[in-house]
């Protein structure tokens, strides 16, 4: 069992940074991968971002890449995510998630993660 708190939301300019964090309970956190996802108002969950139980590989969606940095440091049980020059279409409630190790294609699937987070807003403005 892993229980996921997110934090690190906010309001910002369109340009700005803002970076989350998820910090996890449970001894196993570093036998997870872990992923951030977020829903805008409307809209159907959609995959940001993902990293493997080591840290040694990553997955972003193309609309992020280049812009977001998903991180972990195991010793803290904590997955960051930088996100950097923010656009308003970046507004949204974003979650953590954990699963058991992922490949391919199932990395960006929100039905392949067991675990999540209550959310945290980022609300982006232009």
């Amino acid at each position: 069992q892993v229980q996921l708190v997110e934090s690190g939301g906010g309001l910002v300019q369109a340009g700005g940074s803002l970076r989350l964090s998820c910090a996890a309970s449970g001894r196993t956190f570093s036998s997870y991968a872990m992923g951030w996802f977020r829903q805008a108002p409307g809209k159907e969950r959609e995959f940001v971002a993902h990293i493997s139980w080591s840290g040694g590989s990553t997955y972003y969606a193309d609309s992020v890449k280049g812009r977001f940095t998903i991180s972990r440091d195991n010793a803290k049980n904590t997955v960051y995510l930088q996100m950097n020059s923010l656009k308003p279409e970046d507004t949204a409630v974003y979650y953590c998630a954990a699963a058991a190790p992922l490949y391919g294609s199932n990395r960006s699937r929100f039905s392949m993660y067991d675990y999540w987070g209550q959310g945290t807003q980022v609300t982006v403005s232009s």
